[in-house]
C-alpha cells in the first residue's frame, strides 16, 4: 500500500468500528456525526495534498524497501536535506489548519520514525521489542495510519510528585500478562484525536522510580482504536453545527480531546514496545530524541499558528482604519516578533542539525525545545493582543441571517467601514472571536498552554540541554581581566 487519499482515510475510519461517546450516546459513524464529521474532513484534505500532482514530491516519498509513495512525514531523515524536506511537509499540512489541529498525524508519524531508528534501545528491555517496533513503523507507514496518543494517566488526587502519583484502579496499567499479549486496565488522558485516528499510541513521558526497577505503569504500546474494550469518552463538541461564515475554524477544525478507559484491553505481543522498565522508559524521549523531532513538528504548527493569528491581526487593524496608531503597531510589532523567533528557531534547530549516535539528521535541541517554551506563553499573549486590537468590534457580529432579515439595510449601512463592507467586517470579526473568545478559541489558548506541560516543568528541560558553562566561563574571564 501507498499514501492514501483523503477518501481512503475516511473509509479506513468506516470500516473499524470503535467505541466512541459523545453526550451520553455512543457514536455510530464519526465520519457523518455533526460534532466530529468537520474534523475529519479536515484531516482528509491533508491526506489529499499527497495526490496532488503539484504538491507529490513536496508530501511524499519513494520507499526504500516497497518503492511506493508515502507520507513524508514517516521518513527517517538521514540527511539534513531530508529533515528540511520534512519540515517543509509539517508546514504545510500546519498552515492548511491554520495551526488549529495540534494533533495532526505528522505529530506521532515522526515519533516513531524516530523509535524505529532507535529500535535497539526498545531490545534493552526485551530482543523481540526492537524488531517490533520497527514492524510497526513499517506497518504504519505503508497504510499510512492516523495515530492519536495517551499520555498521562488519571489520579484520585495530587501530591508533590504530581504526575507521577499513580494508584491502582485509575492509573493505566498491566494487570496480567498472557501468552496472546498483556492485559491493560485503567484510564488515560488526553487523546486529542481520538475519534479521527486509525490507532492509539500509549506511552508516557517518563514513570518516577521510586525504589522499584520495574514497573506495571511503565507501558508503551500501540493498538487499533476498535479494540475490544476500549472506549472513547469525549468532551462537549466546539463545533456548534453553524456555518463557515458564523463559526470558521469551530466548523473545520474540530480536532477532539478524549479520555480513554481501558477495560481489561488485551494488546497482542507484536504491539508492545516496553514493559515494565522504568529506567527505559523515563530514558526514551531523550535518547531516541523522539522529544526534540516532536519539537521539530510542534515548531512547524506553532509558526503557522503565528503567521495566522498575525495577518487576521493586519486584516483587523486595516479594516477599522486605526493601523497607523502607535499602540496599534506596538502590538502588531509584538505579534511580528514572536512569528519570526518561531521561524527563526526551526530554521536554527533545521541548519544546526546533526546524525545522532541512530543515524537520524536530528534537529538541534536546544532551539527545537525553545519554541515549546516559548509558545506557552507567546499565544496566549497573542490572543490578548487581538481582543484588545479588535475591542468592542468583537461585539458587532450579527448572523449570517441577519444580512438577510429586515435590519440588513442598516448592517449594510453602519456597519462598512472605509476599506470594507458591512459583511466583510462582520465575516473577519466572526473569525477573530473564533480565536480570540469562543469556546474553540478559549480551548486553543488552553492547548497551548499545556501542549508540552507548564512553565516550571519546562524551564529544568530547557536549563538541562543549555550550555551553561560556556556563558559562564565568559563572564569568569572578564572578570580576571586586569
Amino acid at each position: 500500500m501507498a499514501a492514501r487519499t483523503g477518501a481512503e482515510y475516511i473509509k479506513g475510519l468506516q470500516a473499524q468500528e470503535r467505541e466512541v461517546w459523545l453526550r451520553g450516546e455512543r457514536v455510530k459513524d464519526v465520519t457523518t456525526h455533526p460534532g466530529l464529521a468537520n474534523g475529519v474532513r479536515a484531516i482528509a484534505s491533508l491526506y489529499d495534498q499527497q495526490h496532488d500532482p503539484k504538491l507529490r514530491d513536496e508530501m511524499t516519498y519513494v520507499s526504500p524497501t516497497s518503492g511506493e509513495r508515502l507520507g513524508l512525514s514517516f521518513i527517517i531523515p538521514r540527511t539534513q536535506a531530508e529533515l528540511q524536506r520534512r519540515g517543509a511537509m509539517m508546514l504545510r499540512w500546519a498552515r492548511t489548519t491554520c495551526g488549529m489541529m495540534g494533533r495532526s498525524p505528522d505529530f506521532m508519524n515522526v515519533t516513531f520514525a524516530a523509535w524505529a531508528a532507535a529500535s535497539s534501545y526498545f531490545g534493552r528491555g526485551r530482543p523481540e521489542f526492537a524488531r517490533n517496533i520497527e514492524r510497526y513503523h513499517e506497518y504504519i507507514s505503508e497504510h499510512d495510519l492516523t495515530l492519536t496518543h495517551s499520555l498521562i494517566n488519571l489520579q484520585r488526587s495530587r501530591t508533590l510528585t504530581g504526575v507521577f502519583n499513580l494508584q491502582e484502579g485509575t492509573a493505566l496499567q498491566v494487570v496480567r500478562e498472557t501468552d496472546a499479549g498483556i492485559v491493560v486496565h485503567g484510564a488515560r488522558i488526553l487523546a486529542t484525536l481520538g475519534p479521527l485516528a486509525d490507532e492509539i499510541a500509549v506511552y508516557s513521558p517518563r514513570v518516577a522510580r521510586h525504589t522499584e526497577t520495574h514497573s506495571p505503569f511503565a507501558l508503551n504500546f500501540a493498538i487499533p482504536c476498535g479494540t475490544p474494550g476500549l472506549r472513547f469518552l469525549c468532551r462537549e463538541s466546539f463545533d456548534l453545527g453553524r456555518s463557515h461564515f458564523e463559526h470558521p475554524l469551530g466548523s473545520r477544525f474540530e480536532e477532539m480531546d478524549c479520555v480513554v478507559f481501558f477495560d481489561n484491553v488485551l494488546v497482542p505481543w507484536e504491539r508492545v514496545f516496553l514493559l515494565g522498565d522504568v529506567d527505559l522508559l523515563n530514558g526514551t524521549a531523550t535518547t531516541t530524541n523522539s522529544m526534540t523531532h516532536t519539537a521539530h513538528q510542534g515548531a512547524a504548527k506553532n509558526i503557522a499558528k503565528c503567521e495566522f493569528v498575525l495577518g487576521l491581526a493586519l486584516l483587523m487593524t486595516k479594516t477599522l482604519g486605526n493601523a497607523q496608531l502607535p499602540h496599534s503597531e506596538e502590538r502588531l510589532g509584538e505579534l511580528m516578533l514572536y512569528t519570526e523567533l518561531m521561524k527563526a528557531c526551526m530554521r536554527a534547530a533545521e541548519a544546526d542539525a546533526k546524525l545522532d549516535e541512530w543515524g537520524v539528521m536530528c534537529p538541534a535541541a536546544l532551539p527545537a525545545e525553545s519554541t515549546r517554551n516559548l509558545f506557552m506563553t507567546a499565544y496566549p499573549r497573542m490572543v490578548e493582543v487581538l481582543q484588545l486590537l479588535g475591542s468592542s468590534s468583537f461585539m458587532l457580529t450579527p448572523t449570517e441571517a441577519d444580512f438577510s432579515g429586515p435590519l440588513a439595510s442598516h448592517i449594510e449601512q453602519y456597519l462598512a467601514t472605509d476599506t470594507a463592507t458591512a459583511r466583510d467586517r462582520v465575516k473577519l470579526f466572526r473569525l477573530a472571536w473564533d480565536v480570540a473568545g469562543s469556546a474553540f478559541g478559549s480551548r486553543q489558548v488552553l492547548y497551548e498552554r499545556v501542549f508540552a506541560s507548564d512553565p516550571p516543568t519546562r524551564a529544568p528541560a530547557l536549563s538541562a540541554i543549555y550550555p551553561t558553562d560556556g556563558v559562564m566561563d565568559r563572564v569568569r574571564e572578564f572578570l580576571d581581566e586586569e
